[in-house]
């Protein structure tokens, strides 16, 4: 298998990581859909971040979607999915939360990096930061009294997104990420970029 994508990508690095964990050999190729558009149209005319060129040539794209597949080849004795049903609905809603401040988050870096004038459209960057902080607040909400990993003693797919989104607009935009905001999100981060398989999948 082949991951084309930029670690900087929270979608991209949720899907190495995965793969790290269910010891899936894969290439990585780091490709920047802005920087290197022209040479990820080579791997995948759509220019869609993560791709995950399988061993049959089969492209996919869409981290959650990939991560299916990925949970799929690994078999349900090694799912990074909690069994039981309401744990499991709690994982998926945090991963939904964390996406959704993953989405907010890009779309901050585009109003910054990408509009064609000089001063972002303020009524929009506020809309932004407002969804971002209530996705955040709500992933805080839900670690409330939660002491090991958010959805029992193990590290489960809610913990591995949340914490690499969460790093992730660290990176970019720390004003959006102060740890005295969200004390338990900064913990649950800081607990699993301590992990092996986070310091060898770094952001940048």
């Amino acid at each position: 298998m082949k991951l084309i994508g930029m670690m900087d990508s929270p979608f991209v690095r949720r899907v190495a990581i995965t793969l790290k964990l269910f010891d899936m050999p894969f290439e990585h190729e780091p490709v920047s859909v802005m920087r290197d558009f022209d040479t990820f149209k080579t791997y995948n005319p759509l220019v869609k971040a993560p791709s995950l060129i399988m061993d049959d040539g089969t492209v996919l794209m869409e981290s959650s979607l990939i991560l299916d597949v990925i949970e799929k080849l690994a078999g349900p004795e090694t799912s990074l999915m909690p069994t039981g049903v309401a744990d499991y609905i709690r994982a998926q809603r945090l991963i939904g939360l964390a996406l959704i401040a993953a989405e907010k988050t890009v779309q901050k870096v585009y109003e910054f990096n990408m509009r064609s004038g000089d001063v972002p459209n303020a009524n929009w960057l506020a809309r932004v930061e407002t969804q971002l902080a209530q996705a955040y607040g709500a992933i805080e909400d839900e670690l409330a009294g939660i002491e090991g990993w958010s959805c029992g003693d193990q590290l489960t797919q809610a913990d591995i997104t949340t914490a690499v989104v969460w790093r992730f607009t660290e990176h970019v935009f720390p004003e959006n990420a102060a740890a005295d905001d969200y004390p338990r999100l900064k913990a649950l981060s800081e607990r699993a970029e301590a992990l092996p398989v986070f310091v060898n999948s770094p952001l940048v």
